[in-house]
């Protein structure tokens, strides 16, 4: 039978283990979207992965620089997706791709008030 202080070490590597496993997937998906952003038009929410910005704060922070992109009147390129709806019915939709320097136009027009949506701001405008 296993001691307590063998099963609590092996408590703490596994844990260990386990955020190493996520820390490693999210610099693999920032490092992979800022190579598709240097290669091509992508969607907003790519440009802002490709920050290294933490993915529970991706989506609103899209949103926002797509409303300022239609006040700025910034048209990405027009793409068609099938995406898949309820886990099966897979719709054609449209959706809208934007060069680095396009983002670029948007960002001098957000002004965001959130602090996280701040830092995402000053790494776009950097970008």
């Amino acid at each position: 039978m296993a001691s307590a202080n063998f099963r609590r070490a092996a408590t703490v590597i596994r844990d260990r283990a386990r955020a190493n496993r996520a820390e490693a997937r999210a610099r693999r998906s920032a490092a992979t979207a800022a190579r598709r952003v240097r290669t091509g038009p992508r969607s907003l929410a790519t440009h802002i992965i490709a920050t290294g910005a933490p993915l529970d704060v991706v989506s609103g922070a899209a949103d926002a620089l797509r409303t300022q992109a239609r006040k700025a009147g910034v048209r990405g390129r027009a793409a068609r997706i099938r995406r898949t709806f309820n886990g099966r019915a897979r719709r054609v939709v449209t959706v809208y791709r934007y060069t680095a320097e396009q983002v670029a136009q948007i960002v001098a027009n957000y002004k965001p008030r959130k602090a996280e949506y701040k830092v995402i701001r000053a790494a776009l405008a950097a970008a």
